[in-house]
């Protein structure tokens, strides 16, 4: 059984000057023994994160303003989530990624090597039986997060984990903390081998992160608050993917199957097929019922599955729904109360009953669409908040947005730029 000590806290590394994202490099790292603290050297903290300062300009507004944060080729769009309106365009060299940080207020960036901290510029405040909600001017921060290439960004019951495949880093921050700190000190751990990954905390403080090197991925190891091994299985191969369900479950994709972890324990639920690969997942906190992908291809470079796959983690089994269409990694989502959606490239938003399987409404959004080869290329995106599903189309440059309640259009907008990757912020 393996251990890990408490990790150190090491301040996030601040930039002398603007960061500027340029292509992902990789480079040779030394292997960890065990999931582990990081060394004992911190570096420079940073003083830069004060909101009060960068936001003297933000005004009271009347109600919390939830902004989209969207990637395009030489930057970020901000936009008022709501009328769609262009909040403001924020330079990036080089391909970047974004992901909910989780606290309301700020989305995290990745590339070339760090996580950058973005400040979408809303944000709301308790004040005893209510709150009092601010709007100001959207920033690249100069909070930085080194890791050598930088991976999954996972938030879960407090925590945002951020994890780098090149040298198998995870820093775990208190969600919180990026809305009252002035310096984010995340705590540091290591993988047993660098390798393409994700990690996630539970509410009771246990590690859970895959296995794996630069080889193969083999499975998902569970360590306990205090660092010490509860539970590993390697049963999971080419492991990709988590997503949290009902009841605090976990799930991992498999290429044979799925791996779910709960109390303590791994489980595996196979595949109907030999090789019937789960990687993309969508959970809901609301359903037991996991939405991931499906392929059927091991040679397949660019696979286009026209089945989804409906994990239930309660009994066991794996349902297989046939769309008719194909879709992508990003066509994957979760309504408000569990349904899960898929963007299909027929241009329709299916609807499907996690239960059942039944597909309960196919909504026309877009036009019928190529999914591209090079996954870093822009393609007709699905994001969610809440009861809204925003769609991308960047054959138009528009953005539509759909009430799942209704199954309607409500409103599109045409954007000035090609947008690519999708997250929010609640403000």
């Amino acid at each position: 059984m393996l251990s890990f000590s408490k990790s150190l806290a090491v301040p996030a590394v601040v930039a002398s000057t603007a960061i500027l994202f340029a292509g992902c490099t990789s480079a040779e790292t030394e292997e960890s023994p065990s999931t582990t603290t990081s060394p004992a050297a911190a570096e420079e903290s940073h003083e830069g994160h004060d909101h009060g300062e960068e936001q003297e300009e933000a005004v009271e507004v009347s109600a919390a303003q939830p902004r989209i944060v969207a990637t395009y080729d030489g930057g970020l769009l901000t936009l008022d989530a709501e009328t769609l309106e262009v909040v403001s365009e924020t330079p990036i060299d080089g391909f970047a990624r974004v992901n909910n940080v989780g606290d309301g207020r700020h989305v995290m960036v990745s590339a070339n090597g760090e996580f950058q901290l973005f400040d979408a510029g809303v944000w709301s405040e308790p004040h005893g039986d209510h709150s009092h909600s601010f709007a100001g001017t959207p920033e690249l921060t100069d909070t930085v997060f080194e890791g050598d290439t930088p991976g999954h960004v996972v938030n879960h019951a407090g925590k945002t984990l951020l994890y780098s495949d090149g040298d198998g880093k995870i820093q775990i921050l208190d969600t919180s903390s990026t809305l009252t700190e002035d310096t984010l000190e995340p705590e540091i751990h290591y993988t047993l081998e660098p390798h393409h990954g994700i990690a996630v905390e539970l509410s009771n403080g246990e590690l859970v992160h895959t296995l794996g090197n630069s080889e193969e991925r083999v499975g998902v190891i569970a360590f306990d608050s205090e660092g010490e091994e509860i539970a590993r299985s390697e049963q999971c191969p080419g492991v990709h993917g988590e997503s949290a369900i009902e009841g605090e479950v976990l799930s991992f994709g498999c290429e044979d199957g799925m791996l779910t972890y709960e109390d303590g324990q791994f489980e595996k639920i196979d595949s109907p097929d030999e090789y019937g690969r789960i990687g993309s997942q969508a959970g809901s906190e609301v359903s037991s019922v996991v939405l991931g992908d499906y392929k059927v291809d091991p040679d397949a470079d660019n696979e286009q599955p026209e089945r989804v796959s409906l994990t239930n983690t309660e009994t066991g089994n794996i349902q297989l729904v046939d769309l008719g269409t194909s879709y992508t990694f990003r066509s994957l989502g979760r309504g408000p109360v569990g349904e899960a959606l898929v963007l299909g490239t027929d241009g329709n938003l299916h609807v499907i009953d996690p239960d059942s399987g039944e597909i309960t409404n196919s909504i026309p959004v877009v036009e019928a669409w190529e999914a591209p080869v090079e996954w870093q290329d822009a393609r007709p995106t699905l994001h969610v908040i809440g009861d809204l599903a925003y769609v991308s189309d960047p054959a138009t440059n528009e953005l539509h947005v759909v009430d799942l309640t209704t199954g309607e259009e409500i409103t599109s907008s045409q954007l000035p730029e090609t947008i690519n990757e999708i997250a929010s912020v609640s403000g």
